[in-house]
């Protein structure tokens, strides 16, 4: 659960804007997607090393 602290002054829009923030900084909708089929963890490996190599042919090109 996300709790943002509101003060008396704050308007609804201001408080509905920190919530947001918030809510992208936490990564709770990230987690939701990445949680909602499971992934073999060979295949999560697989990803991780494929993610790597375009990583370094995309630093090996701009140089």
């Amino acid at each position: 659960m996300i709790i943002i602290d509101v003060k008396e002054c704050d308007s609804l829009d201001k408080a509905l804007k920190r919530y947001k923030k918030k809510f992208e900084r936490i990564g709770i909708l990230k987690e939701v997607r990445r949680r909602s089929a499971f992934v073999k963890p060979s295949v999560e490996r697989r990803e991780v090393i494929k993610k790597a190599i375009r990583r370094e042919k995309y630093l090996k090109s701009i140089q």
